[in-house]
């Protein structure tokens, strides 16, 4: 017993002398084991007698206490004792909402989520955090939750129209997620009417027998004002959009051109021939190109706008940056990382001014293998701002410029190497929206993709694997952009698709990508291509943003990170500056890489979701006037409900449902992604080309009904 004493004593005398922000997280750790040793649930009043905690320690105690109980790790019974999450079955976790009324609990710790039946959800809404203990599975398996805490309310303001029920207003929330309606008091409505979109703040959360009450923020119009779409999803996705006194007093502070001093200890490049090449409505742009020959091989340079210079770490303009993470591109607007004063101005390569660039200048042989590399700070000048499309029409011409022909030489050997390498090469159909003079859809046509846009993208690759091959050799922590391997079960699941085809996928438990991109060589020519190519590409996993270093797999690189749009993508930038901290024999440290790379790895789910929710809006909105047409399709996703069909000639979505297949009883086989009639052994598959009749629009919930034609 002393022996213990005197260990709690030397604690304390330790957590005195540490310097913390955070004092509680001294005891953390300690109060934790505490209970493991006590083998039996604890008061908070006994958990610090038997801490021997006194005088100013409570707070810090206090503050431990509360942490742990935040993290869902520690929880506290009706008797008011507290116990430790994990030998009463609990999870902590965030919870993800349904349209339906139930939710999942998805576990900080990893694993299977927790299906929350609806009874359970009265209590929560989608992005709370919450501890729940596991009580069994459901009728389908799957681990089956029940509430134990609330540790963390992530709705504050919801975005929605307003609906008068009986002189009652009643918030119908956007994000279908949030199945509860929101009271809206007659004092709390402002001048709000019914049928207008607004946002309210909530006073009360959800209770298993109240609903929540909200007050109004802000009102935002009428549902079908132009732009509205966006507005609605800047809040539903609680996108920030408006940057902060500081960053925009920060930003005004900066220079409109580059000057004499800023250019001071560069490499000067302004003789060489740099151009940008992007898309017709590009307005920032943040890489430029030049390729010389050198005999038989090539000498490239990427040249990418020195963001770091201009933004500093934990200044005003890099706290707004880091929190939005990325730019959001929505259909006819963006929302920048930056402000306008960098995105567009001084930090964008418009051309024949001079501009700051991290520049990567890279040899590489006649075979398209990336030699001797080097990074430096410079200060260029773009010659031409040119598009995808004059590019290509150049290189069509048989005649391009000598600068373009280089460059089309060099992407030739670059993408030559990229197939000897294995890297896997889907074949994916982009689609532009063209809009009227009110922002409605006028119609939506394919994206073609051709060798201009294929040569900036071998460039940037090539820059990319560089910087990532510069800091890894270096052991300087930075957020990689990983593509992992797929997972066991994903790729079983594969080869048993393919084997029913007379196909195989090679490379054991574990295949490389270039036996994905073997088989799709093999493929190519089939009549179901599109199918197993879409069963291929489900079997991957998602690439996302962390400081370990596991590779791209679907590139076949062993180390990449993004060093090519720091204007946009908030790693890019993190990336420049820890190049530009090797340059002076430094190194970038001090940061929490691995929460870094969760948060930017979210932020850019969130705007590839808010893009989509208001991509999904327009088409519905577009779909409207061809209710009763009938379009031929096909099938892109198969459910246990339903098919979702293609339409081929406007390239938007909608849901055949398993009743309207006909009279039969419909059974779903996801390995081989097909619905199968028992009785009339008719079969519905992925890819399966189909004639439906589109019979309802509904724009609220961005769904379109389909039936068989």
């Amino acid at each position: 017993m002393p022996k213990k004493r005197a260990s709690r004593t030397a604690l304390r005398r330790r957590a005195r002398a540490e310097r913390s922000d955070a004092p509680g997280d001294n005891y953390s750790r300690e109060i934790l084991r505490e209970l493991e040793r006590a083998g039996e649930p604890l008061t908070p009043k006994e958990l610090a007698a038997r801490l021997e905690i006194r005088g100013r320690e409570r707070s810090a105690f206090s503050a431990g206490l509360a942490a742990l109980e935040r993290a869902g790790e520690v929880v506290q019974n009706r008797a008011g004792s507290l116990l430790v999450a994990k030998r009463i079955a609990v999870l902590a976790g965030r919870v993800e909402g349904h349209p339906d009324g139930h939710g999942f609990l998805v576990p900080d710790e990893g694993g299977a989520s927790v299906f929350l039946p609806p009874h359970e959800m009265r209590s929560l809404m989608h992005g709370d955090r919450a501890s729940v203990r596991v009580s069994g599975t459901d009728h389908r398996g799957r681990p089956l939750g029940a509430l134990v805490e609330v540790l963390e309310r992530a709705k504050r303001r919801i975005v929605g129209r307003l609906h008068d029920e009986r002189g009652v207003l009643v918030l119908i929330p956007e994000d279908r997620r949030i199945a509860h309606d929101i009271l809206v008091p007659p004092g709390e409505a402002r001048k709000a009417k019914p049928g207008e979109i607004v946002t309210v703040d909530l006073v009360e959360q959800p209770a298993p027998h109240a609903q929540p009450v909200g007050r109004v923020a802000e009102v935002l119009g009428h549902h079908a004002d132009p732009g509205m779409e966006i507005e609605i999803a800047l809040r539903k996705f609680d996108l920030p959009h408006r940057f902060s006194k500081q960053a925009l007093a920060l930003a005004r502070s900066i220079p409109d051109e580059v000057r004499d001093e800023d250019a001071r200890g560069r490499r000067d490049l302004r003789a060489l021939e740099f151009v940008t090449i992007d898309g017709e409505t590009a307005r920032d742009f943040d890489d430029a190109v030049v390729c010389r020959r050198e005999g038989k091989d090539f000498r490239l340079w990427v040249a990418i706008a020195d963001v770091s210079h201009y933004v500093k770490h934990g200044d005003a303009l890099d706290m707004d940056a880091r929190e939005r993470g990325t730019s959001v591109y929505f259909p006819r607007r963006v929302i920048p990382m930056l402000p306008e004063k960098l995105s567009n101005g001084i930090c964008s390569l418009n051309p024949k001014v001079d501009r700051l660039a991290m520049v990567c200048e890279v040899a590489i042989s006649a075979q398209g293998e990336l030699g001797r590399y080097e990074f430096y700070p410079a200060v260029f000048r773009s010659q031409a701002r040119l598009t995808y499309t004059k590019v290509w029409a150049d290189i069509e011409s048989g005649n391009p410029p000598e600068h373009i022909a280089r460059l089309n030489e060099l992407f030739r050997a670059l993408y030559r190497s990229r197939s000897k390498r294995g890297a896997i090469d889907f074949e994916t159909v982009e689609t532009r929206m063209l809009f009227d003079p009110k922002g409605k859809i006028e119609k939506i046509v394919p994206e073609t993709r051709n060798d201009a846009h294929r040569i900036i993208e071998e460039c940037m690759l090539a820059a990319n694997v560089c910087a990532g091959n510069f800091v890894a050799e270096r052991g300087q922590p930075v957020l990689y952009r990983v593509h992992d391997v797929p997972a066991e079960e994903k790729v079983a699941a594969l080869r048993a698709f393919l084997a029913e085809l007379g196909l195989g996928l090679p490379g054991g438990d574990i295949p490389k990508p270039r036996d994905y991109a073997a088989l799709l060589d093999k493929i190519r020519g089939r009549p179901d291509f599109n199918l197993l190519q879409t069963v291929l590409l489900r079997s991957l996993k998602q690439a996302v943003y962390t400081p370990e270093n596991l590779g791209h797999f679907g590139l076949a690189f062993e180390a990449y990170v993004h060093f090519t749009s720091p204007i946009r993508r908030y790693p890019d930038l993190l990336v420049h500056r820890a190049i530009k901290a090797l340059l002076s024999n430094k190194r970038y440290d001090g940061l929490d890489w691995e929460a870094l790379g969760r948060h930017c790895s979210e932020t850019e789910r969130r705007a590839d979701d808010a893009s989509r929710d208001v991509e999904s809006w327009l088409k519905c909105y577009y779909m409207r006037d061809h209710v009763g047409g009938t379009f031929s399709g096909t099938i892109t996703g198969v459910a246990p409900f339903g098919l979702f069909v293609t339409l081929d000639e406007y390239f938007v979505d909608g849901l055949v449902h398993i009743s309207e297949l006909g009279r039969d009883y419909f059974q779903y086989d996801g390995a081989r992604h097909l619905l199968f009639g028992e009785r009339t052994k008719k079969r519905f598959r992925l890819a399966d080309r189909m004639r439906v009749k589109l019979v309802r629009v509904d724009v609220d919930q961005r769904k379109m009904d389909l039936v068989p034609a």
